[in-house]
């Protein structure tokens, strides 16, 4: 039988929320509460996608509205037109309290979710891209095109590109499918760089895929386990080396890849070794870790959910995704949330590993909320939010206007531009008026910081404001 429809309203619907409170023993929603609960921590860690009309699209809504879920992923069959991709994606944000990452996979070819089924039209395949035109200006057209549907769509992350090196042709997920742009890493690293930039341009973020590298394979992860220790060779990591190199700080998507040369236990989207030790410690990466789809038999075939969503938590993952969100016959972003606090309560992960996350993924929604803001005038604006003198090199005043009546503590929170936490301001807010608050440049622990970019974000009355400050010494 068809379940009601979350989307609309009902005299029941506070009795539920009261339900899920009682059950998950959380506070009010996140502006209530001067410290962030937990479980809604654990919520914007979970991206999860939806069959269009099911039973399950409506949990999604009310896994957003009530969990704080992350973001979700739009597949082909949810995108049937223009307008009503535009039209989702818009009753998505509006359900959201934090932004959510609206992600979909535009890497072009095959793999490209906007394409002539939907309204949109057929784009050239990586492998085209790279190793046939392998021209700078032909990269950026059809990319700076796919950003611009993508943009105007309300889609804000590209599960793309794909930095594999296309070390076997014929590999069944990559090679196969023209899903790379090259044999030489140098070229893969320039050309997804070309890539990156367009989508850049129109606030739309990136991914790199599938770390550490799915081109020598001669298995297909979805289909079950893939070993690449005899096949992968270190090439396959210069372009993530190089892109990260150059400052790259958006996503980077584990493959579900064994290689034990790197690992002899876990494929690499488990692997602690692989994750914190290569990807973050070696390469120094400061971005957000996101799974590859984690209901790919290689992974559902060989570990328990349990298993798997402790195992990428404890590795390193800022991410989980899931494209579909039914567990049991039950919401899967709730069965992630109730596994990740019991094995908090067990002393199997620490509250520090979600706390980590928690911080990288609200510093990259800060820039997501100002392209939001940017382009919809629906959103408040009332607030006027602002960092005088910007740029500063001694100290600078953030302020903002209150227009109505309030009486609570507000947080500000200053992330550096690699998305670390380094500062939480208190202003305490009682009545209309303007408030503000000083900022000297410090760390939490008083140390000076050095020149850069900072991003300071504030939540007032479940509406997210951040904007943009310059240290300079």
């Amino acid at each position: 039988m068809k379940k009601y429809s979350l989307r609309t309203g009902t005299p029941y619907r506070n009795i539920l929320l009261l339900i899920l409170l009682l059950f998950f023993s959380l506070p009010l929603p996140l502006s209530a509460s001067p410290t962030d609960s937990l479980s809604y921590k654990i919520g914007q860690m979970i991206i999860v996608g939806f069959y269009p009309s099911s039973d399950f699209e409506d949990t999604v809504y009310y896994d957003i509205e009530y969990r704080n879920l992350g973001g979700v992923i739009l597949m082909g069959y949810n995108l049937k037109n223009p307008s009503q991709i535009t039209d989702l994606t818009a009753n998505l944000q509006n359900s959201a309290t934090t932004p959510l990452f609206i992600a979909t996979d535009q890497e072009g070819g095959l793999v490209a979710r906007l394409d002539e089924n939907n309204g949109f039209t057929v784009t050239p395949t990586a492998y085209r891209l790279g190793t046939v035109l392998d021209n700078e200006d032909s990269t950026r057209k059809y990319a700076k095109e796919m950003a611009q549907w993508l943009s105007q769509s309300g889609i804000n992350t590209n599960l793309a590109p794909v930095v594999d090196v296309n070390v076997n042709p014929s590999s069944p997920a990559i090679g196969h499918y023209g899903r790379s742009f090259s044999a030489d890493p140098y070229k893969v690293f320039d050309h997804a760089n070309w890539f990156i930039s367009e989508f850049s341009d129109y606030n739309v973020i990136s991914t790199l895929k599938h770390f550490p590298g799915h081109g020598s394979a001669e298995q297909d992860s979805h289909d079950g386990f893939t070993d690449i220790t005899n096949t992968w060779s270190d090439m396959e990591l210069t372009p993530y080396r190089e892109l990260i190199s150059a400052g790259y700080s958006d996503m980077v998507m584990t493959g579900h890849l064994y290689n034990a040369h790197l690992d002899s236990i876990y494929p690499a989207s488990l692997s602690e070794k692989i994750i914190t030790g290569l990807l973050r410690d070696s390469l120094e990466f400061q971005g957000l870790v996101i799974s590859d789809a984690m209901s790919m038999r290689a992974i559902s075939d060989n570990y328990t959910f349990e298993e798997a969503v402790v195992l990428a938590v404890n590795a390193g993952t800022d991410i989980l995704l899931y494209t579909g969100d039914e567990y049991d016959n039950a919401s899967r972003v709730a069965e992630i949330i109730r596994i990740i606090r019991k094995n908090i309560n067990d002393g199997v992960i620490s509250e520090a590993r979600i706390d980590e996350s928690y911080d990288r993924i609200m510093a990259v929604k800060a820039g997501i909320n100002t392209a939001i803001a940017a382009s919809d005038p629906a959103l408040p604006d009332t607030y006027q939010l602002h960092a005088y003198p910007n740029p500063f090199n001694a100290s600078t005043r953030i302020s903002f206007h209150i227009d109505q009546e309030m009486n609570e503590t507000v947080q500000i929170r200053i992330y550096s531009s690699l998305g670390q936490l380094v500062q939480i301001l208190y202003v305490s807010v009682h009545g209309t008026g303007k408030y503000e608050v000083f900022w000297n440049g410090t760390a939490m622990n008083g140390n000076p910081l050095p020149s850069g970019t900072y991003i300071y974000v504030v939540e007032i009355d479940n509406t997210l404001l951040s904007g943009k400050m310059t240290l300079l010494k």
